[in-house]
Parts: structure tokens; C-alpha cells; sequence
């Protein structure tokens, strides 16, 4: 638990009582039952340390009812909060109990348009171009979450892959096809390989197991393989809540018209302008408000802002909230429209003289905050070649430490950074968004050092550079 005695207040015209050591109230204005909801944070005895990276939000919110409520839109607010007393009782429960209820990742565009569904299905409905080399069948039942198909895909194929059969689920009201079941609140708590879609759906997967993203098949679905690598085929379901019954599924490969493989994530020995007089001008280690050296500049990426978001997004990160309010706030909103949201503050360090652009977080799954891969990344003040830089530093938590700054408590990283570096690497080249690989050790590695919160940290030096496909076509 944070050392941190830290109270929510909101407005409201209605309030339930929960004992708590640190009483807190939550209301809604009066004037309009439909107003946006805020929150302001502060705690008893000091203010809230925003550059600890341990202040999430389990740890600050507690409810306490008013003696005399205010009059006015009572019963218009009450259902409004009977709804915010539950969600905030899931994050009470999440964060006194991590290792129970779980929460899953929604990405950036976990949700998609009518108008798109429709134009994918009728793509769906044809017969892939190019030529078939492969057709196989293969039958999933509902005890197994994951069966290798053994076929290798080549990076461009496409993949026509049909499936029929009925799942029951011991509390489903009825069978599901490949489809899925519809999606509902309970998905808030039930960790899912593919959080977009519902239990049940036959979902697919190429390459690594731990660190490419899994993609959408259900009935029937024709895409074009991204990256090379082996095939599995899934359901969307957690390891102990299984459905009875199978999926018979069918699975064609076709190879790309000409026959002409797409060459993605090319390793390469060098790239233009990466060079000893480009890492002059960045610094080795970014820093906190107060000037300590923290992490170690680790990875660079050459691309657009929009090929930076897509990369990340399509390999399954997570755009992190900036502070501990923003992330209460979009935490409540996601819950109440039914979609799973996982509240991950990530503290605030520099680079550049100024805050981190972007933060991004993945893991599959997570239990609330105590474990997560995750990085931050700035837009260079100079570019390579007429190419955006974006430069990136990469930690991996493992649990939570002592903060030798404030004597509070901070997440504590994997002292072995080279493996988030290389974990940053795969989940990206796994998207076929990647164009080109290469590493840099530049004059005077660093190898050895402390972050600013007093925890330790080893490398090689190398640091990683991932360019950016920026004509590829969205996986």
C-alpha cells in the first residue's frame, strides 16, 4: 500500500456511507444531473507526490455519505450514482485485493464503426487474389484457449480462415457460435487474450506467443498476414472459465499476387544519420522534476506522429494517463460504457526540458498496477534526414521498492533493461508497421547506474532504432 493517507472529493446530491480511516465525499452539481464529473485529489497530512510513480488510484478513493443531502435533482442524480458507487467499489476492491480481480487493456481503437464492420465483412465474404498453396482443417475445443496450426505464414499472404460449431458457457444463457458471445459489464473483470471482442470468438495469432497482439476471426475472416511466423488459432476465453463444445475451423493460405513476399522488419547493420554526432544531442538518461537521473535512454524510433501512435496501438500498448486524476476520471467514464479500462498513472520525467510526450504500457495481464512493461517517449527538437525522431526509454515493473527520495513507495523495475529494450523491439516488428531494425553503441556506454527513485539498472549501451513503414498498408 502507498504511504500515502489520500483523499477523492467530487459533488453530488446523493451519497452512500463507506467506513474507510480516510472519509471522503463524492457528489454531483445539483444544477444538471448530466454534467461531466471531476475530481480533485489532496491528502491529510501532506500533498499527493505526483513524481512517485506508486500514487494510483486504489489507493486514493473512499466514499462517505452527507448528514443532509441537497434537495434539488435528487432523484434525477440517484441512478447516476448508484452506478459511480459500484465502480468506484471495483477499484476499492482492485486495489486491496490485486491478485483478484483483474482488469484488461483496451487499446486506442478498441472501438469500431458500423459503417467499418460492414465494409469488412463484405471483404470477408470473397475469395482472397493470388494463388492458394495451402488448405487445412483443424478442430478447437472448448478446453483449449490456444492450438498451433503448424503452417508458417509468409509476411503478405492472405489467410482465409472459416470456422462453425457452438460453445456453451456454464453462464451463458445460450450457445455462441465463432462470433462470440455479446459483450457485457461482468467482461470488466474477466481477462481476455482479445479484449475488443467477447467470450468465445476465434480469435487468431501470428508469431511469438508473448508478444504478438492477436487479431479478430470469428465466423469468418480474410487478412493479410502483417509479419511471418507461425499460426495459432484461440478462443477468447480465460484459462479457468472455459466453454464445452468445438469449433471446427478451416484455414486457407493464399500467396501474394506475383509472388513477391513483403520484406518487413529488416535488420540492418546501419541507418542514415544515426551516428555519434546525432546521440551528442541526446541526453543519455531523462530525469525528474527535481533534476535526478533516471532511466536510460534505450530505443529511438524514425516516423511520423501518426506512424509512432499506429506502431504502438497495433502492437497492443496502451497510451497511458498523464497523472492520478485524469486517470480516476477516464477509469469511471470507461466503466460506466461497459468498456474494460485498466488506470495506470505513470509519473512524470524529463527529457529536453520538458514532460514526456507520449506514455505507453502493455501486459497481458495485468493485475492492476503491480507489474507492467512500460515507457515513455519525447519528440526530438531535431530531426534525422527529414524524419520525426521520437526518443524512448523502456523499463519493465516488477513490483514496488522503497523511494529513497521521499521514503515512499515506487514501482521497482527489472534491473536488466535490455530485456524491455528487445521486448519493445518484438511487439513493434510483430505488426509489419517496422521497416527497418538496427543498434547503436554509441562513444561512452552506459552500463551501470542508478534510476531517480534509488533503484539500480544494467545494459550493453546498445541503444535500439526501429524505422517506420509509413506506407504500409493498417494490419
Amino acid at each position: 500500500m502507498s504511504s500515502h493517507n489520500s483523499t477523492a472529493y467530487c459533488q453530488s446530491t446523493s451519497l452512500l456511507h463507506t467506513p474507510s480511516r480516510n472519509p471522503a465525499l463524492l457528489r454531483e452539481p445539483s444544477r444538471c444531473p448530466g454534467m461531466s464529473i471531476f475530481a480533485h485529489f489532496h491528502t491529510e497530512n501532506h500533498s499527493l507526490n505526483l513524481d512517485n510513480a506508486c500514487a494510483f488510484a486504489g489507493h486514493l478513493l473512499t466514499v462517505e455519505m452527507l448528514p443532509q443531502p441537497t434537495r434539488d435533482g435528487r432523484f434525477m442524480v440517484r441512478p447516476l450514482m448508484r452506478k459511480l458507487a459500484f465502480v468506484l467499489g471495483l477499484f476499492l476492491a482492485a486495489a486491496a485485493f490485486p491478485g483478484t480481480l483483474l482488469a484488461q487493456l483496451v487499446r486506442e481503437n478498441a472501438t469500431q464503426s458500423p459503417t467499418k464492420r460492414e465494409s469488412q465483412n463484405s471483404a470477408a465474404a470473397q475469395t482472397p487474389q493470388g494463388k492458394k498453396r495451402l488448405s487445412q482443417e483443424a478442430q478447437l475445443t472448448g478446453e483449449q484457449s490456444w492450438i498451433d496450426t503448424g503452417i508458417d505464414i509468409q509476411a503478405g499472404e492472405h489467410l482465409l480462415i472459416i470456422a462453425t460449431g457452438k460453445l456453451r458457457y456454464v453462464d451463458a444463457k445460450e450457445d455462441n457460435g465463432p462470433e462470440g458471445l455479446p459483450r457485457s459489464f461482468k467482461d470488466l473483470l474477466r481477462v481476455l487474450p482479445f479484449n475488443e471482442a467477447g467470450r468465445g470468438t476465434l480469435i487468431g495469432r501470428i508469431g511469438d506467443k508473448d508478444t504478438a497482439q492477436p487479431f479478430l476471426v470469428g465466423a469468418r475472416r480474410d487478412v493479410a498476414a502483417p509479419v511471418s511466423g507461425r499460426l495459432a488459432v484461440g478462443i477468447n476465453q480465460a484459462a479457468d472459465d472455459t466453454g464445452d463444445g468445438t469449433y471446427a475451423v478451416r484455414i486457407e493460405v493464399y500467396t501474394p499476387e506475383g509472388s513477391t513476399a513483403r520484406v518487413v522488419a529488416r535488420q540492418v547493420s546501419s541507418l542514415p544519420g544515426i551516428d555519434n554526432n546525432l546521440f551528442s544531442k541526446i541526453p543519455r538518461r531523462v530525469g525528474d522534476k527535481q533534476g535526478n537521473a533516471g532511466d536510460m535512454v534505450n530505443f529511438l524510433v524514425l516516423g511520423s506522429e501518426a506512424a509512432m501512435r499506429r506502431v504502438f496501438t497495433t502492437a497492443g500498448w496502451v497510451k497511458v494517463d498523464a497523472d492520478v486524476k485524469e486517470t480516476v476520471l477516464h477509469g469511471i467514464i470507461g466503466s460506466l460504457s461497459k468498456e474494460a479500462y485498466l488506470t495506470m498513472p505513470m509519473s512524470q520525467l524529463y527529457l529536453f526540458s520538458r514532460a514526456q510526450d507520449y506514455g505507453w504500457a502493455r501486459a497481458e495481464p495485468l493485475s492492476v498496477v503491480r507489474s507492467r512493461n512500460h515507457l515513455r517517449i519525447w519528440k526530438a527538437p531535431f530531426e534525422v534526414k527529414g524524419e520525426t525522431l521520437w526518443v524512448g526509454a523502456a523499463t519493465h515493473d516488477i513490483g514496488f521498492e522503497r523511494d529513497e527520495r521521499n521514503n515512499g513507495v515506487t514501482h521497482k523495475i527489472d534491473p536488466d533493461i535490455d530485456l524491455e529494450r528487445d521486448y519493445v523491439e518484438k511487439t513493434l516488428a510483430s505488426t509489419g508497421l517496422v521497416a527497418e531494425i538496427s543498434h547503436f553503441l554509441p562513444d561512452n556506454p552506459m552500463k551501470e547506474a542508478k534510476t531517480a527513485t534509488g533503484g539500480t539498472f544494467h545494459s550493453n549501451g546498445q541503444v535500439l532504432i526501429l524505422k517506420l513503414d509509413q506506407s504500409a498498408p493498417n494490419p
